[in-house]
């Protein structure tokens, strides 16, 4: 019996140690054998990469930086989901992902050194960290001879369908009068700005794909390139004021070319009868009052202002015919010292070259490079007219004078005949306001 006992336990030990042996070589067998393809996923799930493009590494900057670059997934791009940058203490979205973007607006920043840490993400893993140090220098010292501003900005691209588009006529026509304004009327690089879309330039004429941005490009003068983001646009027109109201001879020019917020079917008044005149930026909208108090405490006495757009009349205080707008929807723009021209009335249509840019804005600016425009009067309700009298000619050509010019063009020359009824409007404070406050007019740069 004790033979038997012995085993039947020996037996029961043999079991159990098989049981074991089973559990533990068989088991782990079966569960990789069979979750193979999720332990396999999962191991070939790559850290995606990341890398920046724009500026150079411990370079000077200033004012507004595009910090760019581009990112990948090793597993496909279409995992990626997003790029992080870092400047403060905290990671914040940049614009895009393959192609990625950060604004950075240095106005308010201390001088000194920065480290930027930028990551990708693909919902597993983040990329390695690439590291960028850029040293900040806005220096608040002006050049006794460069105390004139300027601010181009135009929002082109932002309409989904292609067919309301601007193409980037706006941008090449800006980047024209930059040139002219630093060649020929001692403009400062240092003191000018152009805000194209939302920084980048795209392919086809604006009509395709993002694949640069206005600071990564190749471009003649070293000005300030940004995106027309209406957060741009505030800091940019108050550090321009900030600036400009140090001097008393300041000069200030702004020009602002969009899409303008209207009704096109509503044939008799746009649908602005009873509303502001307001233009597109790339993510919002501006209007003429809003304009108005971005503005109210520049102190500049030599200032131009010029919205080209369609029911722009508003941002001069104007309707149509010359008519001044009503008191409830004044905005604030024109002032002592002021010229505001738009490039319609406020209850119509603008037109723009998708590669030339705005027209009414094209033929000013041909009047002052011209010089055609020199003598131009306003005529009756400021329709304008040349002069009869070699009285009014002195070679140089005003801000007034040549929106005269552009609109005596547009009403007697037969190729501008389908666009006559623009109505570009004017008011024209400069020096005072008052029918003796002004005879030559703002002469820009003189």
């Amino acid at each position: 019996m004790r033979v038997i006992f012995i085993c039947r336990y020996t037996m029961k030990i043999k079991a159990i140690i098989a049981v074991i042996l089973v559990v533990i070589i068989v088991v782990p067998v079966y569960l990789i054998y069979f979750n193979k393809d999720d332990v396999t996923a999962a191991d070939k799930n790559k850290k995606p990469l990341v890398e920046i493009i724009y500026p150079q590494d411990n370079i000077t900057v200033s004012k507004i930086v595009m910090i760019s670059g581009t990112a990948s997934d090793p597993d496909g791009d279409d995992k990626l989901l997003s790029v992080e940058i870092m400047i403060y203490d905290r990671w914040i979205l940049a614009k895009g992902n393959i192609r990625w973007s950060y604004e950075w607006n240095t106005f308010d920043m201390e001088d000194g050194y920065y480290s930027i840490q930028v990551r990708s993400w693909d919902g597993k893993h983040y990329s390695d960290i690439k590291h960028l140090n850029l040293n900040v220098n806005n220096p608040d010292m002006v050049a006794s001879d460069t105390h004139k501003w300027a601010v181009f900005i135009a929002a082109s691209n932002f309409p989904k369908d292609n067919e309301s588009k601007l193409g980037n006529g706006a941008l090449n026509l800006a980047e024209e009068m930059v040139a002219y304004f630093v060649q020929d009327l001692s403009y400062s690089t240092n003191n000018m700005f152009i805000l194209f879309d939302d920084g980048w330039i795209r392919e086809d004429n604006g009509y395709g794909e993002p694949f640069e941005t206005l600071q990564e490009r190749t471009h003649q003068y070293d000005i300030t390139y940004a995106g027309a983001t209406k957060e741009i646009v505030r800091s940019v027109i108050n550090y321009i004021v900030e600036k400009s109201n140090k001097f008393d001879d300041s000069e200030v020019f702004i020009w602002i070319a969009s899409h303008g917020c209207g009704n096109e079917k509503k044939k008799l008044f746009g649908g602005k009868l009873l509303e502001r005149s307001a233009i597109y930026l790339w993510d919002d909208i501006l209007t003429d009052r809003e304009l108005g108090n971005l503005l109210s405490d520049l102190n500049s006495h030599r200032t131009c202002i010029i919205v080209d757009a369609c029911y722009s009349g508003g941002f001069a205080d104007k309707t149509i015919f010359n008519k001044r707008e009503s008191i409830i929807f004044r905005s604030g723009i024109p002032g002592s010292g002021r010229v505001v021209l738009s490039g319609a009335s406020k209850y119509r249509l603008g037109y723009a070259s998708t590669t030339q840019g705005p027209l009414f804005s094209q033929l000013w600016f041909n009047g002052i490079t011209s010089g055609k425009a020199d003598g131009f009067r306003p005529f009756i309700l400021k329709i304008g007219r040349p002069t009869i009298l070699n009285f009014f000619k002195d070679g140089k050509v005003s801000v007034e004078e040549a929106f005269y010019y552009a609109r005596y063009v547009l009403r007697t020359e037969k190729i501008y005949e389908k666009y006559d009824k623009m109505e570009p409007q004017i008011n024209d404070r400069y020096p005072r306001f008052g029918l003796f406050g002004s005879f030559k007019g703002l002469i820009l740069g003189n």
